[in-house]
């Protein structure tokens, strides 16, 4: 797809996905370099008006963890009734320390938590739609709420939470971006790259950190 023209105004929101501690450093899911998205974030943060933060929050005994399953161990895929499930290590449940968002955010204007994953047998991966691809989120209203035509988009996991929700918010017709220093990835068996090209295939495009500052200074 054609470069686009990403132009900062109050139709625009930055989407922070999942920066919380357990997909850090010593987490129970840590995403490799995780917490170098962070000072990223927060400098590219203050030049949206609008700033939506995405926390997983997951009840003890979720479905997706492979401590439900007995007999299945971590990253093993099964089926679920809405379609495959990779299995996860148990992370970000509901009131844990694991689940709290990064302390190192800065990002006291941002306007809305939203919580994801809360349902126990539905898994969720974009910020949008749940892992049935039916049960929305709500962010979608909310966005179209405050006149948000396009969305830039940071965090954790590229190759999943990002990816899936990048897809859905540029295939319910808003503009997307992802900055691609501002995300790190998993990366299982060539998720990443995976990821990379549904995103592309989706209309989403990419630039980096510095790339938006220049775009907003010039």
């Amino acid at each position: 797809m054609g470069q686009r023209t990403l132009e900062i105004d109050k139709s625009t929101a930055l989407l922070v996905v999942d920066v919380q501690n357990d997909f850090l450093p010593h987490g129970a899911l840590a995403v490799p370099r995780g917490d170098e998205v962070i000072p990223v974030i927060n400098r590219v943060a203050p030049l949206f008006q609008h700033v939506v933060i995405t926390q997983d929050w997951h009840p003890a005994g979720h479905l997706s963890f492979s401590s439900s399953h007995p007999g299945c161990e971590d990253y093993q895929q099964i089926n679920m009734p809405y379609g495959p499930q990779c299995l996860w290590p148990d992370h970000c449940v509901q009131g844990s320390e694991g689940a709290e968002l990064s302390d190192a955010l800065t990002l006291p204007h941002a306007r809305l938590i939203l919580r994801k994953g809360i349902h126990q047998a539905i898994d969720s991966y974009s910020a949008f739609l749940e892992a049935d691809r039916s049960t929305s989120t709500g962010l979608l209203a909310w966005l179209q709420a405050q006149g948000i035509k396009q969305v830039v988009i940071t965090g954790l996991a590229t190759d999943f939470c990002v990816a899936w929700t990048a897809i859905d918010a540029a295939e319910s017709g808003l503009m997307t971006w992802v900055i691609e220093d501002a995300c790190r990835a998993i990366d299982i068996e060539g998720s990443l790259h995976r990821a990379k090209a549904a995103m592309q295939d989706a209309g989403v495009s990419f630039l980096t950190s510095c790339q938006l500052h220049q775009r907003c200074e010039s």
